[in-house]
């Protein structure tokens, strides 16, 4: 029922922002004579901000054409290296002027979050990261658009995914060692992924695993996320967060963690926030700024674009991740088998917050480093991102011109 009103609401507020559309487009028509009334543009500005807050949210596209490579200006085009039901591994290829593809470059795996939102939500982390390395990206597939034959998808089925992603990259090009970098809630199955192919020897296994402001151990520094997840028992969040997918889309009947949801409560977490970014569109709409004003729907068009992800992996997360805390006690297992992070040896690791990260504390993902003791010193690497919040560690000023060029380094040392 849950999923069916929030449809029903949906398609409400879908007629309702086209006519807010229409009637701003109206009321901001030269040639319509109410447009030079005092109060129109007003008027105008809030219909046009409150058509692009209710108006559905599809998939993005990446939307990355081009990129610096040196002083080159070279084209980019996406191809999609492995299809699989829940997602599939997507390449950046690079070519020249003559249509040469650009090779030599480290290969790095960015691992998407599968949160409630789209890959392209790290579409600055690629485009940044494009100039020097050879770049791939989890695509997750939104699980609401999987049919129920496809079987279902968990924290084991993550981890397995991982694994043959790095094996394609690696098969890819001259076949050495393939980069990883996880954002958020990734760093734990990338973690653990790094972990069971060294210990038995992978040859695809990282050569460097990097991980951005992940809940390797949210028992350090505890944010309200966490507290969220801890203060009520692992029933509630399967009668209060799991829905059934409505008959409308292909994999209708399928249980899942609705992507509305979590929206909904990232939203109120800082929804004064929120309240401040619309307020200042509005204003830069009344003052005819339309640049100023895209710059906000850009990112909101990013921001509630979500997807759902299915009720297996959803709730094991909850229940291993942020309930008992499985991997930093070392009692996570993966198919019946032990993950023993003490068993990385030769992948390099470097663990990456943000300093006033509200989702992932600090020292959480520092976590880590402190669970490899054969990993070598020099082979470890702690940053810290001063003035920095969940959002601007892989996003943003600070990232391009400051958190990006760490992890090039950190890459290239270890390459």
């Amino acid at each position: 029922m849950l999923y069916d009103a929030y449809e029903v609401q949906r398609s409400l507020l879908a007629g309702a922002s086209r006519l807010a559309g229409m009637g701003a487009g109206w009321l901001n028509n030269p040639a319509n004579p109410w447009s030079y009334n005092s109060m129109s543009p007003v008027v105008g500005a809030a219909l046009k901000v409150f058509s692009n807050a209710a108006a559905p949210h599809g998939k993005p596209a990446f939307g990355i054409d081009e990129v610096v490579v040196g002083r080159r200006l070279v084209a980019v085009r996406e191809e999609i290296v492995v299809r699989k039901p829940f997602g599939q591994l997507k390449h950046f290829v690079k070519a020249d002027a003559d249509g040469a593809i650009i090779e030599g470059q480290p290969k790095l795996l960015i691992v998407a979050p599968m949160s409630g939102h789209y890959a392209t939500l790290l579409r600055g982390t690629v485009e940044r990261m494009l100039p020097k390395a050879d770049v791939y990206i989890t695509d997750w597939r939104d699980a609401k658009m999987v049919p129920l034959g496809a079987g279902r998808f968990d924290l084991d089925d993550y981890i397995d995914y991982l694994v043959d992603f790095l094996h394609a990259v690696k098969a890819a090009g001259d076949g050495s060692r393939p980069h990883m970098l996880a954002v958020c809630q990734p760093s734990v199955p990338a973690l653990a992924a790094t972990a069971l192919m060294n210990g038995s020897k992978d040859p695809a296994r990282p050569a460097t695993l990097t991980m951005m402001g992940g809940p390797v151990d949210t028992r350090k520094a505890p944010t309200a996320v966490n507290t969220l997840a801890t203060e009520r028992p692992h029933a509630w969040f399967q009668h209060n967060a799991i829905a059934t997918v409505p008959g409308l889309y292909p994999g209708a009947g399928r249980k899942v963690y609705p992507g509305f949801l979590q929206l909904a409560g990232f939203m109120t977490m800082n929804l004064g926030n929120h309240l401040v970014s619309h307020w200042e569109m509005f204003k830069h709409l009344v003052d005819g700024d339309e640049e100023g004003a895209d710059a906000t729907k850009r990112f909101y068009d990013e921001y509630l674009s979500v997807c759902d992800m299915s009720a297996e992996f959803y709730l094991q997360t909850v229940d291993a991740v942020f309930q008992r805390h499985l991997l930093p006690k070392g009692e996570l297992t993966h198919r019946g088998a032990k993950v023993d992070v003490g068993a990385i040896r030769d992948t390099a690791m470097l663990a990456i917050e943000g300093e006033r990260d509200d989702i992932s504390g600090l020292g959480q993902t520092k976590a880590a480093l402190d669970l490899a003791p054969k990993l070598k010193p020099e082979d470890k690497k702690y940053y810290v991102a001063r003035g920095v919040g969940h959002y601007g560690i892989f996003n943003g000023r600070k990232w391009r011109e400051t958190i990006a060029p760490v992890v090039e380094k950190f890459i290239a040392a270890h390459s």
